[in-house]
């Protein structure tokens, strides 16, 4: 894969977000404003569930649910928020709470708005079924593990089995995991939509990743610039490094796995930090500034370190036969 390749596939994804970012500098305005609220509200409840259903509907159930994968994508997601939780509780002085926070920077890639439709183009559709399963079971980890934690670090305003429950709740009722599993039940009873739906759907799908890529970078052009604490690059670190190479560890080891799927496992686990994890600092009122900046610095750093495991998985020096 030659550079001029490699620049025509990564640019316009950056590009997006550099879109984003500099409306968000030349025309700003409040982040609560109805506009902003809006376009969150499409983005999310719109169309990335229309997109997520779409990758796994017009698969076979048995080529989507692929437990091996599961279990090793979300271990290593485990492992590299283990690892940030470490560094957080080291430079928090034993803060749980701040301490989870800063796990979720170190684990939680963007696998929301840029996976999908940057690793796609990368690998094309065959990578489909291993992105959603990466997008789905990383979240049901991580929104499951932090709220139970922040309860154990006394954060949330009520008991553990009380927050357990509201947990479940979130999850049984997000808008992305209520359309990746309308979408696995469509693969499994091979049932298609109307035609008139479909092309909604598929128009709605096709807005996502550029919509979600502009508000991410106009978040990030909305968030104040301050020097960022000293923890922030240790994280980085551990997302846009420590995260892929684990994954391309652990996804070669078990073997069977076919190799577009290693590949996707990786390139997942190279995204950058995920927007959400300013979302939940705000959420709980801890952290903020650190979120900002892991945001920031891990989407700038990642310009290098995403384009480099793209660029050594479609040579083929990291997964072999691709």
């Amino acid at each position: 894969m030659d550079f001029q390749a490699l620049f025509d596939l990564l640019a316009p994804f950056f590009g997006l977000i550099a879109v984003g970012w500099a409306a968000g500098r030349l025309f700003p305005r409040p982040e609560g404003a109805a506009g902003f609220a809006w376009l969150q509200f499409y983005v999310i409840y719109v169309a990335l569930p229309c997109l997520f259903f779409r990758l796994v509907a017009d698969k076979p159930l048995d080529e989507v649910m692929n437990g091996r994968f599961v279990a090793a994508t979300t271990l290593v997601t485990a492992l590299a928020f283990g690892l940030a939780l470490m560094v957080g509780l080291r430079a928090s002085r034993g803060s749980l709470a701040e301490a989870t926070l800063q796990g979720m920077a170190g684990a939680y890639a963007n696998v929301g708005y840029m996976g999908p439709p940057l690793v796609l183009a990368a690998l094309g559709p065959a990578a489909g079924a291993p992105v959603a399963l990466v997008f789905v079971f990383d979240n049901l980890f991580l929104f499951t593990l932090v709220p139970l934690l922040m309860a154990l670090a006394g954060v949330e305003r009520q008991g553990f089995s009380a927050a357990a429950r509201t947990v479940a709740v979130r999850i049984a009722t997000h808008p992305f995991n209520l359309a990746a599993a309308a979408g696995l039940a469509a693969g499994g009873l091979h049932l298609r939509l109307p035609v008139v739906l479909d092309r909604i759907s598929g128009s709605l799908a096709q807005t996502a990743a550029p919509t979600a890529l502009f508000m991410l970078g106009l978040t990030v052009a909305l968030r104040p610039a301050r020097l960022p604490p000293p923890e922030v690059a240790a994280l980085v670190v551990i997302k846009l490094l420590i995260h892929p190479l684990l994954a391309l560890a652990v996804l070669t080891a078990i073997g069977g796995l076919p190799p577009v799927w290693i590949a996707a496992g990786v390139l997942m686990a190279a995204l950058p930090p995920a927007l959400n994890i300013f979302v939940v600092s705000s959420q709980y009122g801890l952290g903020t500034e650190r979120a900002s900046a892991c945001l920031l610095a891990g989407t700038l750093a990642s310009i290098l370190t995403l384009t480099g495991f793209v660029f050594a998985v479609r040579a083929g020096w990291l997964v072999a036969g691709l």
